[in-house]
């Protein structure tokens, strides 16, 4: 019995190494890395690849990638309820929410790569996981490949889907450094999570509306460059004047980061002490004398912030993951629960 006991405590104790190592984090035990690599060798080999050919197109798909993530998880967990389209029991779901209408992009990209693998493998890999796997590939991508990490597996996906859910958990562009401190809080994650994952703002677009009124006017706040904001308002006006869509028209984008507005990067972080970023919660981060040293640190070359980054993004993926019941599930089609 001794003997047993002791080769049950190594065992374990292996078990919880090799977690560690694997990179999972700790509030996340039912994550694991490698997680099909019995029941769907093939699935996160297939999510690259529709990852890079939606890319490929344009790369503005990832940065709504990762993008994506971030919103699902902050809502209800990583679930991918922010997936599900409106449907007469459920006509306003979290992709129609204030913050998600008319600014989340990637959902044909999860598409292309659900469809894929479920001709491999029906019914095994999750719509969450499809979302995070895909998050972590643009993020590899776009960052030409100095973002690179693994990615646990074994989310499963949530069947409800409020857009009146959005606005109490996604913090807005207006937000405060203490606002965004607590709301990362409140998903388990820490100030230097915040500050770090903040730097996918180094892609992607911003819509004119919701930074303008006050970044861009003439007396504008002192936390944003003068010649970045008057840049601001002739590229708003610019895009609005040049745009063939009427969508555009009326709420033109910009690139967040004019310097890199493809890379993935530290850039956002240079851009940030420079006051020459979009949001008032961008600058923010300056707000407190350990901010603004957790973005110098952030703006330094080596790597640093890429390797945190992911740390980050894998703890952010393992909010609130859905385990078996009757709320969770494996979606055949990631854009309806099923039947």
């Amino acid at each position: 019995m001794a003997a047993s006991s002791e080769l049950a405590i190594l065992v374990a104790c292996a078990l919880l190494l090799a977690a560690a190592c694997g990179g999972a984090p700790d509030d996340v035990p039912e994550l694991e890395i490698g997680y099909y690599e019995e029941t769907c060798p093939e699935a996160e080999s297939i999510v690259r690849a529709a990852v890079s050919e939606a890319i490929a197109v344009d790369a503005g798909v990832g940065a709504g990638l990762i993008r994506l993530l971030f919103h699902d998880c902050f809502v209800q967990g990583c679930d991918a309820s922010v997936l599900l389209d409106p449907t007469p029991s459920n006509p306003r779901p979290e992709k129609l929410g204030p913050p998600n209408v008319h600014s989340l992009r990637g959902f044909e990209a999860i598409d292309a790569a659900k469809a894929a693998v479920e001709e491999a493998c029906p019914g095994t890999v999750s719509c969450a996981d499809i979302v995070a796997f895909a998050a972590r590939d643009a993020s590899y991508l776009l960052s030409g490949y100095r973002v690179d990490f693994t990615m646990p597996a074994g989310r499963l996906d949530g069947r409800r889907s409020n857009a009146s859910d959005t606005v109490p958990s996604l913090p807005p562009g207006s937000a405060t450094y203490t606002e965004l401190v607590d709301n990362f809080a409140n998903k388990g994650l820490d100030a230097e999570d915040m500050i770090v994952l903040s730097g996918a703002h180094s892609v992607g677009h911003a819509r004119c509306s919701t930074f303008a009124a006050d970044r861009t006017a003439v007396d504008g706040d002192a936390d944003i460059d003068p010649s970045f904001a008057r840049s601001l308002r002739r590229r708003c006006v610019q895009q609005a004047e040049n745009s063939t869509k009427e969508e555009e028209k009326d709420d033109p984008t910009v690139s967040q980061d004019a310097v890199t507005p493809t890379e993935l990067d530290s850039q956002y972080y240079s851009n940030v002490l420079k006051r020459r970023v979009l949001l008032a919660s961008d600058a923010a981060l300056l707000e407190t004398p350990e901010a603004a040293r957790m973005v110098r640190d952030s703006a330094g070359a080596g790597g640093r912030w890429e390797r945190k980054f992911g740390k980050a993004m894998v703890k952010m993926a393992g909010i609130g993951v859905k385990k078996a019941g009757r709320h969770a599930e494996i979606r055949t089609n990631c854009r309806v629960v099923n039947h």
